[in-house]
């Protein structure tokens, strides 16, 4: 929210539209409002499904939203799509030495013996392949917070591949209940400082 806020502040010298400004403004507003969100179905699958249970255990431990089940009782809604994928990345890479040589020799033409011929040969290789697998898990969501006019007032994207004490869909769900948190404070704080 502080970024929005300082962006909205660099780009009015520079002749950024008011009503704009304004909408950027109302949806500060609005999200200072929200107390009780409903968490929709994500889409996604079910990796979704599990993410979106995480984010409504995530959001009720901020201690700052009541979640609810009924939408019609819902301030706002959280609507978007996460992913939760497990996959192997394999690497492969081979190192190869050849090195060969031949000499041969033949035979004098006024001799009749075979006296005259040689032959010499040198063969060195040396092959190195490696072949690793690393499993990796990777989990990434996108929400939007929207009001019952149909405008989103708050939206935001997590990425991860897991924390030091969190899986990568927990640590997701925990980053956008920590965003969201810190921004609807800001928004609150902002509404109280407007206040007569």
């Amino acid at each position: 929210m502080k970024r929005l806020l300082v962006c909205l502040a660099m780009l009015a010298p520079l002749g950024f539209a008011a009503d704009e400004a304004a909408g950027s403004d109302e949806a500060v507003q609005q999200l200072a409002k929200v107390r009780r969100i409903y968490i929709r179905i994500l889409t996604g699958g079910d990796a979704a499904l599990q993410i979106r249970d995480l984010l409504m255990t995530s959001l009720q431990s901020t201690k700052q939203f009541i979640i609810t089940e009924d939408e019609e009782k819902a301030d706002a809604v959280l609507k978007g799509a996460g992913d939760d994928q497990v996959f192997n990345e394999t690497h492969q890479s081979s190192d190869s030495i050849n090195a060969h040589t031949q000499i041969g020799g033949g035979v004098n033409g006024s001799t009749k013996t075979n006296s005259g011929v040689r032959y010499a040969g040198v063969t060195i290789g040396e092959n190195e392949s490696r072949h690793t697998q690393e499993r990796k898990h990777e989990a990434m969501v996108t929400v939007r917070l929207v009001n019952h006019d149909g405008d989103v007032i708050w939206s935001g994207t997590a990425e991860s591949q897991g924390g030091k004490f969190l899986g990568a869909s927990a640590d997701v769900a925990d980053k956008i209940a920590r965003d969201l948190a810190a921004d609807y404070k800001n928004a609150r704080k902002l509404a109280d400082s407007h206040r007569p």
